[in-house]
């Protein structure tokens, strides 16, 4: 197992891949919402902190500041509630100094070759509601997670002298600052390799930068190096979606990294507090042979574990999942209507509508999967929530998914008779918002007097995008008795953040599962099933619903995805320019996101790029935090910033941020695309690209097209290979471990 970010997908959480231009150089952590590979990703991460005078400017409380100071508030709830219950059970006491939150930031410049950034992990951090007056644009800064307070200019100062002194670049100093907190300089010329928790560094570059502070002190056996390093690799492993390691792959990772003695580096870094370790015991595997009394209590004590190291920010999240998933299974939903009306309307529905009106009348946790038909079914849901008198709220990943259910659910409630919801303004009047509007306050119900949503149904859509830190904080969120619906495609990628959160909910079969019987229709429908089983078949498209256009080189596929967007889907498709999305597996290379989106630019709107390389009407994607993906254009820009209207939300980029958060936005990765749709879509599989592509990959990017999609085809048999062969890569986490004795008792 990789302690690297691994490549399940295109070039989302994985392990580098050897593909030519799936990698990410640093300036690639800008506007992604992904997760970066270790070498060779198409993740990357916005950052979360700006320059150092990012944070300058009012004198008065923003709502920036507002927010934060609600999300530590929720969060120190969540903490005083874990400190209730019994500890960790296999867990070392935490003690020492906690692992630091990281910003998301450009990386450092290896020499070599691009290095990837690290991301931070998403932000969505609940607060509590307060009357609004009518919101102006924000800057981004309000919604990144590692926006907390800017370090002082003073710190900033002592901080770049320090790596000054060590050769490293002193405009990281602003990000140090903010990664080591108060007395940053002292700590850094202390322990040199501390510079590793400043997101994109990698330990060769903290290496060469303790040679240059340290002299004749430095050398690869030094206890600071090896905690450091350990560290890192459990930073790592969370980029390629593992919540821990298991003790063997950690120490083999840390030999590998030229660590002495990887042993004593992890016992370090437990007994500092950076990380904990936990035994979880294995399932037995088969019947065992009958035992004496005796014998058998000393097999319990023997019984075989499994060893895990991880981060405590994780080991909390998933603890704090399991228990809120736990009261979730074990609770009693509320019904504000008799159980004759539920049972009414569950008649009334078809098929497997009727089984989900079911399960959620009589059960607090309910899974529900399904293709993009299935949707119709938790509308109905909604629809009927609402006829009995129940505030219900849906959550979608993105905006674009949120605008698409919220028209469904109006169609829905028309056809039903129920007064429909407004759909012209998200999150004010339509009971559909996003997960990261809902926890941050500035979309849905806003919360009650003790701190949980106001509603009594959530229905979060697009689940397999949640990973534990969000996961948590929404089941932390839930009022006693309101049940929550988890729907979802079990085939596309997998969240950002680590975690598989709704996999393992899948499997470990703890709450009911309704299986969507609506397949997707036409022959767009018919490929992505067939993908999703593993089979890529040759479908009939008598009206070019999918279209196969093969390419030899990166220049003719360049040329043919730009004349496909421009002329030739608008004339044979009648799909506008505007309406038809570019994927292609990484942002790097020559048929990369950026080569694309400068190809498309220049047809579509051509323009110096006085703003920051943007100019008005440029279509972009904007990531305020990683894991999300705004789409959207860009208006003006002025002394505030980058002015961009996402999905009719208008959204001010301050200008130090723009180059970290901005990217043009005509071609996307298949993760920035996960969980939005367009009319016609044009896939680019260029031939460096084989080792990135997975079938989660492939499903989730052919599966973004709504009445076309267009395959521009490059890597001849390594498509169906991938289709075939190639599914996620595993995920270490604890939730299932976690589960099993709460649901159980």
């Amino acid at each position: 197992m990789s302690t690297e970010p691994e490549t399940t997908e295109d070039a989302e959480p994985g392990t580098p891949t050897g593909g030519a231009e799936t990698e990410a150089t640093e300036e690639d952590a800008a506007a992604s919402g992904e997760v970066p590979e270790a070498e060779v990703t198409e993740g990357e991460a916005p950052a979360a902190e700006g320059a150092e005078g990012d944070a300058a400017a009012s004198g008065e409380v923003s709502a920036a500041e507002a927010e934060l100071r609600a999300q530590r508030a929720e969060r120190e709830r969540i903490e005083q509630r874990k400190a209730e219950k019994t500890p960790i059970e296999a867990g070392t006491k935490l003690s020492g100094k906690a692992a630091d939150l990281l910003a998301a930031v450009r990386a450092v410049e290896s020499g070599e070759k691009p290095v990837a950034t690290v991301f931070e992990d998403p932000e969505p951090a609940p607060r509590r509601s307060a009357p609004e007056p009518v919101r102006r644009p924000q800057p981004v800064a309000a919604e990144a997670v590692a926006a907390s307070t800017a370090p002082a200019p003073s710190a900033v100062q002592a901080v770049r002298q320090v790596l000054g002194a060590g050769g490293a670049p002193e405009a990281l100093a602003p990000q140090v600052a903010s990664a080591l907190g108060e007395g940053a300089d002292e700590l850094l010329r202390a322990d040199p390799w501390q510079l590793l928790r400043v997101a994109g560094v990698r330990p060769e570059q903290a290496d060469g930068f303790a040679r240059a502070l340290l002299g004749a002190e430095c050398g690869p056996d030094d206890e600071r190096r090896g905690r450091a390093v350990t560290v890192w690799l459990l930073e790592q492993a969370a980029l390629a979606g593992h919540t821990a390691l298991e003790m063997p792959a950690l120490l083999a990772a840390l030999a590998q990294r030229g660590v002495p003695d990887p042993d004593s580096a992890v016992q370090d870094a437990i007994a500092e507090g950076d990380a904990l370790v936990f035994q979880d015991a294995l399932e037995d595997t088969g019947a065992a042979p009958a035992r004496t009394e005796e014998e058998g209590t000393e097999e319990d004590e023997e019984r075989p574990v499994r060893v895990l190291v991880g981060l405590e920010r994780y080991a909390l999240a998933e603890e704090s999942l399991a228990d809120g998933l736990a009261r979730l299974v074990n609770s009693v939903p509320k019904q504000d209507g008799s159980a004759e009306d539920w049972e009414r309307a569950a008649a009334a529905a078809k098929g497997s509508t009727g089984e989900l009106l079911r399960a959620v009348a009589a059960h607090g946790l309910v899974l529900h999967t399904g293709g993009e038909a299935s949707l119709t079914e938790p509308a109905a849901l909604l629809t009927a929530a609402h006829t009995l008198g129940l505030r219900a709220w849906a959550a979608t990943h993105g905006p674009i998914g949120r605008t698409r259910f919220a028209a469904l659910l109006h169609r829905s409630e028309a056809g039903s008779g129920t007064p429909p919801t407004d759909t012209r303004s998200p999150g004010a009047h339509s009971p559909v918002a996003t997960v990261a509007g809902l926890l941050s306050g500035a979309e849905g119900p806003g919360r009650d007097a003790d701190g949980a949503l106001d509603l009594d149904l959530l229905v979060v859509l697009d689940a397999p995008q949640l990973d534990v830190e969000t996961a948590a904080l929404l089941t932390e969120s839930l009022p006693d008795g309101a049940p929550l619906v988890l729907a979802g495609d079990p085939g596309v990628l997998w969240s950002v953040g680590p975690g598989r959160v709704f996999a393992d909910l899948l499997a470990a079969r703890i709450c009911p599962q309704v299986a969507s019987r609506q397949p997707d229709p036409g022959p767009l429908g018919e490929l992505v099933s067939g993908i999703g089983i593993g089979e890529l078949n040759q479908v009939e498209a008598p009206g070019k619903e999918v279209v196969i256009v093969p390419v030899r080189d990166a220049g003719e596929a360049v040329h043919r995805t730009v004349q496909l967007v421009v002329d030739s889907v608008p004339r044979a498709i009648g799909v506008p320019a505007e309406e038809t999305q570019v994927i292609t597996p990484g942002h790097g290379g020559a048929v990369g996101t950026r080569a694309l989106n400068a190809a498309l630019k220049a047809r579509l709107n051509p323009g110096p790029g006085r703003f920051g390389g943007f100019d008005p009407g440029d279509r972009i994607v904007c990531s305020p935090v990683p894991g999300r993906a705004l789409p959207g254009r860009v208006v003006k820009a002025d002394a505030e910033g980058l002015h961009l209207s996402c999905e009719g939300e208008d959204v001010v980029v301050p200008k130090e941020r723009v180059e970290q958060s901005v990217r043009h936005g005509w071609a996307l990765t298949a993760h920035q695309a996960v969980g939005s749709r367009w009319p016609a879509v044009v896939v680019v599989l260029p031939g460096d690209a084989a080792q990135a592509l997975s079938r989660p990959w492939v499903y989730t990017a052919f599966g973004r097209a709504d009445r076309h999609l267009s395959v521009v085809h490059g890597v001849e048999q390594t498509l169906a290979r991938a289709v075939a062969e190639v599914p996620a890569k595993p995920r270490t986490t604890r939730l299932p471990v976690l589960l099993a004795p709460q649901i159980s008792s």
